[in-house]
C-alpha cells in the first residue's frame, strides 16, 4: 500500500492508504486498458491485502495466482518534492517478501507475456523466487524488465546487481528510467548501454526521461518521443502505467512475441512509445497511482 501525504486543516500531515506497488500498478493499467491479465504475488489477508484483491478484481485483473498469507503487506511511505515521489519502506517479514519458490504456479500455458522488477526482486526469498519464475518462462514468452531501482531499499548490492544483470540477459523488453540507468551502469551513454542488452539478447530497451520524453532503442532502431506537457500532480505509479500502454500496444500491432519483437519496425514501436507516454500521462495527473481506463482514454 502506498501511503500518501495529505495535508489536514491544522497543517499537520496525515498518510492516506492507496492500493500501489510497481508491478501491481502494471497489472491494474493493463486490465483497465482490456488486456486479459493476471498478478502473481504474495498478498496478505490482512485489511490492506483484502483492499489490494478488491483493487485488482474491480480492475479486471485475475488474482487466481496469488499467494496469500497472514503476513503483512508491505508499506511504501510517499514524500512528494514538487510532485516527485521518494518512497520508505516497511517491508519486515511481508507477504510479498516471504513468497518462496514453492508459491510459484504452474503458468506455461496460454500466458504471452511476463512483467518483472521493482523491490520484489531485492529481498529473500522473493526475489529468488521472481528469478526462477523468468527462468522457467524465459524461452517459452515474452519477458519484461523494469527494475525500478529503490537505493533505499537495497541491502546486498552486489548480490542484486548480479541479479540483475542475470535477469537483463533474459529479458526482450527492458525499461528503464534515468535515475535506474545512473545506479545500474554510472557514467554510460543510455545507448551504449541498450546496445549491449540487446548484445546479449533484449530486443527492445527503452529509456524514460520525464518532461523530456522517451527513447526507445532495438538492433536497427532509434525512437524518441518527445513528453505531452501537462499539470503533474504526483509521479506515483507513471513509470508503471507506462510500461503497460507500451506492452498494451505492442501485443494490438500483433507483434509482443519473440520473433515479432525481434523484426520491429520503426513505426510500430513509435506507437508503443507514444501510447506508453499517454498512459503515463494519464497518471500524473491524478493523485496516487490511478490508471485510466480505455474509456478515459477516448475523452482525451
Amino acid at each position: 500500500m502506498d501511503m500518501l501525504p495529505q495535508q489536514l486543516e491544522d497543517g499537520k500531515i496525515a498518510y492516506l492508504p492507496v492500493p500501489g506497488g510497481a508491478l501491481y500498478n502494471t497489472a491494474i493499467a493493463l486490465g483497465r486498458l482490456g488486456e486479459e491479465t493476471g498478478f502473481f504475488s504474495g498478498l496478505s489477508t490482512d485489511m490492506f491485502g483484502q483492499e489490494l484483491i478488491s483493487h485488482l478484481e474491480d480492475s479486471g485483473v485475475s488474482t487466481a495466482y496469488c499467494a496469500r498469507s497472514p503476513n503483512p503487506t508491505t508499506l511504501a511511505f510517499v514524500t512528494l518534492k514538487e510532485g516527485i515521489a521518494k518512497y520508505s519502506f516497511l517491508d519486515e517479514n511481508s507477504a510479498i517478501r516471504m513468497l518462496s519458490t514453492e508459491a510459484i504456479p504452474d503458468l506455461s500455458g496460454g500466458v504471452q507475456t511476463f512483467h518483472f522488477g521493482a523491490i520484489s526482486l531485492i529481498s529473500e526469498p522473493c526475489g529468488s523466487t521472481f528469478e526462477e519464475l523468468m527462468r522457467r518462462m524465459s524461452r517459452i514468452a515474452v519477458i519484461s524488465l523494469d527494475p525500478n531501482i529503490r537505493p533505499g531499499f537495497i541491502t546486498n548490492e552486489s548480490a542484486y546487481r548480479n541479479r540483475l544483470r542475470r535477469m537483463i540477459a533474459m529479458s526482450d523488453i527492458i525499461k528503464v528510467s534515468e535515475e535506474d540507468l545512473d545506479w545500474m551502469e554510472p557514467g554510460r551513454r543510455f545507448g551504449q548501454v541498450a546496445h549491449n542488452w540487446i548484445e546479449g539478447g533484449a530486443s527492445v530497451v527503452t529509456l524514460t526521461m520525464g518532461s523530456e520524453g522517451s527513447r526507445s532503442i532495438t538492433r536497427s532502431e532509434d525512437v524518441i518521443v518527445p513528453a505531452t506537457p501537462v499539470k503533474v500532480v504526483d509521479t506515483v505509479g507513471a513509470g508503471d502505467t507506462y510500461n503497460a500502454g507500451f506492452l498494451s500496444s505492442l501485443r494490438a500491432s500483433g507483434v509482443l512475441s519473440k520473433q515479432g519483437l525481434k523484426e520491429l519496425d520503426k513505426y510500430t514501436l513509435r506507437a508503443a512509445v507514444e501510447y506508453g507516454s499517454k498512459i503515463a500521462g494519464y497518471t500524473v495527473k491524478q493523485a496516487g497511482a490511478n490508471p485510466p481506463w480505455k474509456r478515459d482514454l477516448m475523452d482525451n
